[in-house]
């Protein structure tokens, strides 16, 4: 298997200037960049630039896919948006990582040893930075799921004791969003550790806005923040403010939620036993469906032969016409046409009337091995 690397990184918060689109065509010729983003993949060499500086300078998300079983997602939030408590709770070492400055949060989640060859046997990496960029939204308004399911790929990957608790209460995880139905599926969580982490689990609760909570929140705003925010507009710098004043406004509506009460914190025993709970509910499911299946199945073929009975003359002159075609497909449709021909005799006439006219029909074609052959092999042709 060739080596094969694909970066793509996204800028959200702001555009690239020119300069900045110039300094990354020097870490790369190949490149494509625009003022939002920058993508290349190398099937030889490796990627000139630095990832987790372009990270603190540039970019607010990077994608990172590797064909020695390695997958990497980063997130840049404004430092105002997370808890340094969360971060604290959530943080496991090499699978979710924190790492904060002054201004920001970079958030790592990682995939560093994959057993599915498959998939990075064909993974080209493309399309997973369009499925995965809304999770910087979610976490900027206090959805903090993506960051629990971080953690729970470290107890897909049996990384943590079973007697160890969870790291927050959280609700919602039976609903996930599409963002974060694909974070579990980029870091390989078992599906059914996902879905027993949902079992019993409170719904997320709608949370409007409302006016009197922002008014009041507004009112307290200190006078230099005030200033702050209309030097920013004056300088033109009106996305910056916006996205300052969210951010501090989703940080103090976290604070406002009550929704804990609901639910309470696993062992990760607890955990284990509910995937295997849902386990033996997915097979017992797909038990269900298989037999509805054969069912469905049966009824569609009990109805085909008996529509073969109506006519059997008929039948037997078509098959007489695809045997005059000579070719191995014709022989192999007659064949199956013959099995289901004797299967329709058996059910609505008798086997013996089958026999008799099937000797009757092959004494014209005794000399077409070929389809001798196939008809010994079926079981409805005594080989001489």
């Amino acid at each position: 298997m060739s080596e094969y690397q694909y970066y793509e990184f996204l800028a959200i918060d702001r555009p690239l200037t020119s300069e900045e689109m110039a300094e990354l065509r020097t870490l790369s010729t190949r490149a494509h960049i625009t003022p939002v983003s920058f993508s290349n993949e190398y099937r030889w060499g490796s990627f000139k630039g630095n990832p987790d500086r372009l990270m603190e300078q540039y970019f607010d998300a990077h994608i990172y896919v590797a064909n020695w079983m390695t997958a990497i997602f980063i997130l840049r939030l404004p430092i105002e948006s997370l808890a340094q408590e969360t971060a604290k709770a959530m943080a496991v070492r090499h699978m979710l990582d924190f790492k904060a400055s002054k201004t920001h949060w970079i958030i790592t989640w990682s995939l560093e040893e994959s057993e599915n060859y498959d998939r990075f046997n064909g993974e080209d990496g493309r399309g997973w930075m369009a499925r995965l960029a809304p999770i910087r939204e979610e976490l900027l308004n206090g959805d903090i799921r993506s960051l629990y399911i971080g953690w729970l790929a470290a107890v897909s990957g049996e990384m943590v004791d079973d007697a160890e608790m969870e790291p927050l209460a959280m609700s919602g995880l039976a609903s996930l969003t599409l963002a974060q139905q694909a974070l579990a599926e980029f870091l390989e969580i078992d599906p059914d550790l996902l879905t027993g982490a949902g079992m019993g689990n409170p719904a997320v609760q709608e949370d409007r806005i409302s006016q009197q909570q922002m008014d009041a929140w507004i009112d307290d705003l200190p006078t230099d923040e005030v200033k702050k925010v209309l030097k920013q507009l004056l300088e033109g710098k009106g996305h910056e403010a916006e996205q300052s004043l969210k951010n501090r406004f989703a940080a103090v509506r976290r604070g406002m939620r009550s929704d804990g009460g609901e639910s309470k914190q696993r062992t990760i025993s607890e955990l284990l036993v509910n995937a295997e709970m849902t386990g033996k509910i997915r097979l017992e499911k797909q038990k269900r469906e298989e037999r509805l299946r054969e069912v469905e199945h049966q009824k569609q073929h009990d109805a085909y032969l008996k529509k073969l009975s109506k006519d059997f003359p008929k039948e037997w002159k078509s098959i007489q016409q695809i045997l005059e075609q000579g070719s191995a497909s014709a022989y192999d449709e007659a064949c199956r046409l013959l099995v289901d021909l004797s299967e329709a005799y058996e059910r609505h006439a008798s086997k013996q009337r089958f026999i008799e006219e099937l000797k009757e029909f092959m004494n014209d074609h005794l000399r077409r091995r070929a389809l001798i052959q196939r008809l010994v092999k079926a079981g409805i042709w005594e080989g001489k």
